[in-house]
């Protein structure tokens, strides 16, 4: 039998080339944007892994770009589960972005012990798609058991934070949102395997004639909404 030729060999599902991304087997749901998927291992975001989203300021386009995966989710009946969000989520703009609301959840949490085990219940859930949550400060050990319990299920695990600072993380995947403009830049801090590629540039508002721009508002009173800020 005649060797396999090395392009054979190289292009193998088993075969990982440091400069590439990693090829994962992992459970992965689409972003929705095509280049951001061809960088990410999986091509989509990784489930049963902790992903973690730094933004420089808050609605920059942080949540717009679950919005696809969220629609996809809840559309194949699995629970869309937001977690201590620091504004009231805007259910007509949601809906709007193919959100199913009958599956989405809102828990609010008091504190952070609170809202770690609020994720770890979610997460233990048989029928979660994807938990998004906020949290300003995150101890290494609360990323630990973040990661931990994503593993333990296929779900999407998000972690919003701010981007004042950065450090050391188990996360599987971090990416970093900024503005320009008009345009909302990625950046891919960390992913499984391959060098951080460059900054990529989204036009993200705007792009859906009719759809709403706010997925989000800053409550005045318990009955009513202020100020669209995301």
């Amino acid at each position: 039998m005649a060797a396999p030729s090395l392009d054979a060999v190289l292009n193998h599902p088993a075969v990982w080339r440091g400069g590439d991304c990693a090829r994962v087997t992992v459970p992965s749901v689409p972003t929705g944007f095509a280049e951001l998927d061809a960088l990410l291992p999986g091509g989509g975001w990784p489930g049963g892994a902790l992903t973690e989203i730094f933004a420089e300021r808050t609605g920059i386009g942080e949540l717009q770009i679950l919005m696809p995966a969220a629609a996809r989710l809840t559309r194949a009946g699995r629970w869309l589960v937001l977690i201590a969000p620091p504004y009231i989520p805007y259910a007509p703009a949601l809906a709007a972005h193919g959100v199913k609301l009958s599956h989405l959840m809102l828990i609010q949490p008091q504190t952070g012990d609170e809202i770690l085990w609020a994720c770890e219940q979610a997460l233990r859930m048989d029928d979660c798609g994807a938990i998004l949550t906020w949290l300003d400060t995150a101890h290494d050990r609360t990323l630990r058991r973040l990661q931990l319990a994503a593993e333990g299920g296929g779900a999407i695990a998000v972690l919003f934070r701010p981007a004042r600072a950065i450090p050391a993380s188990p996360a599987a995947l971090r990416l970093h949102v900024g503005k320009t403009g008009n345009k909302t830049i990625i950046r891919i801090l960390k992913r499984r395997g391959g060098a951080v590629p460059d900054p990529m540039m989204f036009e993200l508002y705007g792009s859906a004639p009719g759809r709403p721009k706010s997925l989000c508002a800053v409550a005045s009173d318990r009955a009513h909404t202020a100020e669209a800020v995301c």
